[in-house]
């Protein structure tokens, strides 16, 4: 039966309900509703740690599992997801047009280098959480020790090196050894973090001493001009030397062949010579000494020839030969 209730001059009229007719459904009711939640889904990218009674008690890959109602409760965390830590800037939208925060961040964004000048440093973290139970329960403000240690750990790699250093050639050299640094003391806290990108996005001077700066860079990029240009008037030096000196080898190196192509025929020569000899040496001796005095005194005017043997030997020359010429 109904009841009815007077609230001030309003009655309401309450249905009666009967506990012992529908009793036998409150059970089944409980039953469906703690069976329904003692399943929980991990979705691909994600683990699910389990606590029981408020204390750890397992992981859970991806996929659907099972839980005690009521004394097991789950966090699920994104452990295949890359986030992203942005310092000395911050990025509001995205796209072909990207939007920056207006904001200043000259505190973590200045630091002094080791020959104390001071540069102006974006840089920006990408991690993954490797551990999910370590990520929800050794560190009680995960962002805010990474964003610790990224500045602590950049601060010490830039006052390592001077401020053109920084500037040009050890960007890559400094990401890298901030990376490792960056994971060694995280895996010393047991964050469950890995470091997977450490970034140096831009290096400037500060706004007060920019336009110093930038003469002097100006002046450091004449320096090279000229720098560059002499070097190529070097070497354009240095190449038609090394061409003369190449065409001086090669005449060289021909003589060379040409002499020893000389030599080699007079060799065959003589040996053929040596040849003749060795079968008649007397008539080659005289042969070869008559072509010989052939050639010496072929061009003489009067020549007497006489036999150093002979005794008591007068010559009769020709006179009148003699005047007549």
């Amino acid at each position: 039966m109904a009841q009815n209730i007077k609230f001030g001059d309003i009655d309401v009229q309450i249905p009666s309900f009967d506990f012992k007719k529908f009793g036998g459904l409150i059970p089944l009711i409980i039953i469906v509703i703690l069976a329904f939640n003692a399943f929980y889904t991990v979705d691909a990218n994600e683990n699910g740690v389990v606590l029981r009674l408020g204390k750890y008690s397992h992981t859970t890959m991806p996929g659907l599992h099972f839980k005690i109602p009521v004394i097991d409760k789950v966090y699920t965390i994104k452990v295949d997801y890359q986030y992203k830590m942005e310092f000395g800037f911050r990025t509001l939208k995205a796209g072909v047009r990207t939007e920056y925060s207006k904001r200043n961040y000259n505190t973590e964004s200045w630091m002094l280098t080791g020959d104390l000048n001071i540069a102006e440093v974006h840089w920006i973290v990408q991690f993954k959480i490797k551990d999910a139970a370590n990520y929800l329960f050794n560190v009680r403000d995960v962002e805010n020790t990474i964003k610790d240690v990224s500045e602590a750990t950049l601060r010490l790699m830039i006052g390592d090196r001077s401020f053109t250093e920084v500037l040009q050639v050890e960007r890559r050299n400094i990401a890298d050894a901030a990376k490792i640094h960056m994971q060694e003391i995280l895996d010393k806290y047991q964050a469950g973090i890995s470091i997977k990108m450490v970034q140096l996005q831009g290096v400037l001077p500060p706004d007060p001493v920019a336009d110093s700066f930038n003469e002097v860079i100006r002046a450091e990029q004449e320096e090279e001009t000229l720098v560059n240009e002499a070097n190529q008037a070097f070497n354009k030096e240095i190449y038609k030397a090394e061409g003369e000196a190449k065409k001086l080898i090669n005449e060289a190196k021909g003589f060379a062949i040409e002499r020893i192509n000389t030599a080699e025929g007079d060799a065959t020569a003589f040996k053929l010579l040596l040849k003749e000899y060795n079968k008649a040496p007397q008539i080659t001796r005289d042969r070869y000494f008559i072509e010989t005095m052939n050639i010496v005194l072929g061009n003489a005017p009067n020549k007497v020839i006489v036999d150093t043997r002979l005794e008591n030997f007068l010559p009769m020359m020709n006179l009148k030969n003699q005047e007549k010429k």
